[in-house]
């Protein structure tokens, strides 16, 4: 088992101290839809709309703490919303812009390793800017002081924003090294899990943006990378026991509505 008892006890009670915040808070949409109401009655309408709302704010509310929890048991230590750093030399800004720009034409293709060396050989050359980054979704370290910085993403993200995504990883490069230049940083895109699952998911529409091996963590991927083997699997038991746990509260939530 990927998991101690003590880490499926702390998800368990993540997942469900947020679901009963949710309910004190939520408040279904007021729009009169009649049609609707009388096809599928308010309650599953009230239903529908509590779940778009809730899918929202798994991410901050579950996927980060999640992912901290089960980080703290295998590296050295793993934070939630991070600030990466706050200063990009005026060199780096410059050769992230090529690689962008070499990856827009298709004139390369991504190689995140290489990317990290051209921008470490000009972290600190030039005049430093002052940035405001992205914090980084979910931070770990370690314990050969490696940082490894997560954004994590809806499973079904927009194509069209890879593209400053990827410069999103490469700035969180050139801010860490910026601090120290000899400081090993590795930066990905993470998506909790597969929409597409049982067919793999389709990176073929992200190829020429990342570098799919370093900078793409996707469900057991992201899950095993951060609390070993199983993880993901595991993760999904304890979403399970919450539920079982919850349906009456969640039944009664909703009755209301009839």
């Amino acid at each position: 088992m990927a998991l101690s008892q003590n880490q499926a006890t702390y998800i368990e009670g993540v997942i469900k101290s947020c679901l009963r915040a949710k309910f004190l808070s939520y408040k279904p949409e007021t729009s009169n839809m009649p049609f609707h109401y009388r096809l599928l009655g308010k309650d599953r309408m009230a239903l529908y709309s509590f779940i778009h709302s809730l899918s929202t704010s798994f991410g901050t509310s579950i996927f980060e703490p999640v992912a901290v929890a089960l980080a703290k048991q295998k590296f050295k230590d793993a934070k939630n919303k991070v600030v990466v750093g706050t200063e990009i030399s005026e060199e780096a800004h410059k050769t992230i812009q090529n690689i962008m720009n070499s990856l827009t034409t298709a004139q390369k293709a991504p190689n995140k390793e290489s990317e990290i060396q051209l921008i470490r050989s000009v972290c600190r050359t030039g005049n430093m800017n002052k940035v405001g980054l992205p914090v980084a979704d979910v931070w770990v370290e370690d314990y050969d002081g490696t940082i490894f910085l997560f954004d994590l993403k809806t499973a079904k993200p927009n194509i069209g924003g890879f593209k400053e995504f990827k410069r999103t990883l490469l700035e969180w490069v050139a801010a860490t090294l910026a601090d120290n230049p000899q400081k090993q940083v590795k930066t990905a895109i993470a998506i909790p899990y597969n929409p597409y699952e049982p067919r793999p998911y389709e990176r073929w529409t992200i190829r020429g943006m990342l570098d799919l091996k370093e900078e793409l963590f996707v469900a057991n991927e992201f899950w095993d990378f951060l609390g070993g083997k199983d993880s993901y699997e595991e993760l999904l038991n304890c979403f399970e026991r919450a539920g079982i746990e919850l349906r009456p509260e969640i039944d009664a939530y909703f009755r209301k509505f009839k």
